[in-house]
Order: structure tokens, then C-alpha cells, then sequence
């Protein structure tokens, strides 16, 4: 088989699945996994695949959304780094929100243990990791857990937003840029980073650069209502640049 016949076949079982992964492609063509990648990037350079950790999904799901465990060992190593430049936003002795996503659970698992703050999360995997900090005083919102982010959504945790004022909120996101703002595929989801948003005195984002230019299925804010973007070097300094004509400072880590 030629490779435009390869990768045409291998669009067509991503639009049919919905994904694709490198390792099943391999077998199923019999060729190299390197093979694979080079298709997948073929697809992705022509805008009808978009490349995801250890595969790729047909361009135009905004609904897509990468597991727990699959966002956890994406960009690893610049999630540390946001997460560890992200330290120096810690209010002192004062009270955060830390938002649903792997790189904010990042930031709970670096805070110093002579640390004193109040923090409030509605993520179940950040809660577990503050939860013996000595210096923390944990409040845990509660709601609906959606399985695939163990995040509490719906109306107990909007409620749980309005009532509260915090000097800072560490956000994540999906997708953001410019045009498009800041986005998400889950619409629950969604209401409650805004409502996060709306509790915050300052809003800190930590996205890797893959984010940048993505767009899914529920917005909930402009680049406008964040006040410092914290994110790896592979955001260019011309796009930097841009960001920060909007209003938003950045940090490339």
C-alpha cells in the first residue's frame, strides 16, 4: 500500500472512531510506528487530523476529550515548568482557587510546606494532594463528579462560587486564543471555571503551548479576563507577543 492510500484509510478510521492511536495503526498496516507518526503528520500538516498523544483525532471535534491519565502524561515536562513558575503567584497568606486540570494539579503537588493559604477546588485529584498539607486550609466544593476530569460541576458547585471572593485563580483550559477565547468540550464544565472566573480577584492561566490556537465546544471567558498566562517556550514570542497586546501578561517558562 502507498502512503496516500495508507493515510486515506487512515482518515477514514478516525472519522468512523473518532480517534486513532499509533500502535493499533502500526499492526493494522503492519509498518512502523515511525511510519505512522510520519502519516499523522501528513493529516495534520493538511488540516484533517489533529495530532493528540499517541495518536490523532479527525480536525473538527470540539468535543474531544483526552482522559485523565492521557492529560496527565501529555507535555509532562512543561507542566512542571509552569507549574513551578507558577509558585511565584501564590498569594501571601491569602486565599486561591485552583481549577480542574493536570498542570493546576501539578502547582498543588510543588507548594512549599511552609506554606499558609486558604484554597478552594473542586478537583477531586487536587483536593487529594493538599489534603495533608500542613499549612493548607482545604475547602473541597462539592456537585456532580464527572468521571473523566473528577471535577464536581452543576448547581452545588456554581452556588459554591458565588458565595466566596479569592485573591487568585489558577486556571486551566483547553484550548485558548485570541479569536476564539478560552475554551473547553464540557458545557458543566464550562459554567464553573466561568463562575471561578467571576470569585477571583486576579486570574493566573496555565496551559502548555499545544492549547494555544484550539478551539472546542463550550467557552467561558476571553483572553481579556486573565491577568497573567503562564506556559512553556513553544508559545513563540511573536504569538507571546500578541497575547500581550491584549492586555494579558505572559510568561514563558
Amino acid at each position: 500500500m502507498y502512503a496516500p492510500e495508507r493515510q486515506q484509510e487512515i482518515l477514514r478510521l478516525a472519522r468512523d472512531g473518532g480517534r486513532v492511536d499509533v500502535v493499533s495503526l502500526a499492526e493494522e498496516f503492519q509498518v512502523t510506528a515511525e511510519t505512522i507518526r510520519r502519516d499523522l503528520k501528513a493529516l495534520d500538516r493538511a488540516g484533517l487530523v489533529r495530532r493528540v498523544h499517541g495518536g490523532a483525532i479527525p480536525a473538527g471535534r470540539l468535543d474531544f476529550e483526552p482522559d485523565l491519565a492521557e492529560r496527565e502524561s501529555t507535555a509532562a515536562d512543561e507542566k512542571d515548568r509552569i507549574a513551578k513558575a507558577a509558585l511565584a503567584e501564590l498569594p501571601g497568606e491569602g486565599t486561591m482557587i485552583l481549577d480542574a486540570g493536570s498542570t493546576v494539579a501539578r502547582l498543588a503537588g510543588v507548594i512549599p510546606l511552609d506554606t499558609t493559604l486558604t484554597v478552594v477546588t473542586h478537583s477531586l485529584p487536587t483536593a487529594a494532594r493538599l489534603a495533608d498539607h500542613p499549612g493548607i486550609q482545604l475547602h473541597l466544593v462539592g456537585g456532580r463528579v464527572r468521571h473523566r476530569t473528577r471535577a464536581a460541576v452543576d448547581a452545588w458547585a456554581l452556588r459554591a462560587y458565588g458565595e466566596i471572593r479569592a485573591d487568585v485563580l489558577f486556571i486551566a483550559a483547553n484550548g485558548f486564543s485570541a479569536g476564539h477565547g478560552l475554551t473547553t468540550p464540557d458545557l458543566a464544565e464550562a459554567a464553573v471555571k466561568r463562575a471561578a472566573i467571576q470569585a477571583a480577584r486576579r486570574v493566573v492561566l496555565l496551559a502548555d503551548s499545544s492549547k494555544h490556537g484550539q478551539e472546542h465546544f463550550a467557552r467561558f471567558g476571553d483572553l481579556g479576563d486573565v491577568d497573567l498566562l503562564i506556559t512553556d517556550s513553544g508559545l513563540s514570542p511573536e504569538d507571546a507577543a500578541a497575547i500581550e497586546r491584549g492586555g494579558t501578561e505572559v510568561v514563558r517558562a
